[in-house]
């Protein structure tokens, strides 16, 4: 069990580009969280440039709870 827990953390604290930290933040959603999307998730980089310093650069750890409370009042105007 402690090592499923630390192969859990390590993949959590990985940079990886958008697409994959899209697929990775969405499979490990509670029930009734909002999505994210590509489009969404642009918008929430531009709105938080401090938290990039490289512009494809995800981790779960560093953007998790962030983007859960931006996309909880999240409204798309397009």
């Amino acid at each position: 069990m402690a090592r499923s827990k630390n192969i859990e953390f390590e993949q959590n604290q990985i940079v990886t580009p958008l697409p994959i930290f899209i697929a990775s933040y969405n499979s490990s959603l509670p029930a009734g969280f909002p999505r994210a999307s590509a489009k969404m998730l642009k918008k929430f980089q531009a709105t938080h440039p401090s938290l990039f310093k490289n512009v494809d650069q995800w981790s779960i750890t560093k953007h998790r709870k962030k983007l859960m409370d931006w996309l909880s009042s999240y409204r798309d105007d397009s």
